[in-house]
């Protein structure tokens, strides 16, 4: 399984290169949930922290200012310990 990649505070070359303000963005209030990435995502968090533990691995934690990998076939599941909000495209 490949591993998330955590990017903290990409330069904002790096961030317009890749569009991602024209990303869609997602929010979520603090909760637990379990989740399957079908595909690849990569995400921006502007808001929040998360604990995302993988079914095999260890636990990462996410805050805002991360550009985020989740590979394909990824089960996990997070842990929204203050409320999110993400720019996301799936590959």
């Amino acid at each position: 399984m490949l591993p998330i990649i955590i990017q903290s505070n990409p330069a904002q070359t790096e961030l317009d290169k890749l569009g991602v303000r024209h990303w869609p963005t997602w929010q979520k209030e603090p909760s637990e949930f379990d989740w399957y990435y079908d595909s690849s995502e990569v995400c921006y968090l502007l808001q929040g922290e998360v604990l995302v533990t993988p079914e095999q691995g260890e636990p990462v934690l996410i805050k805002a200012g991360d550009l985020v990998t989740f590979p394909a076939g990824l089960s996990c599941q997070w842990r929204v310990k203050q409320a999110v909000l993400k720019h996301y495209q799936f590959y």
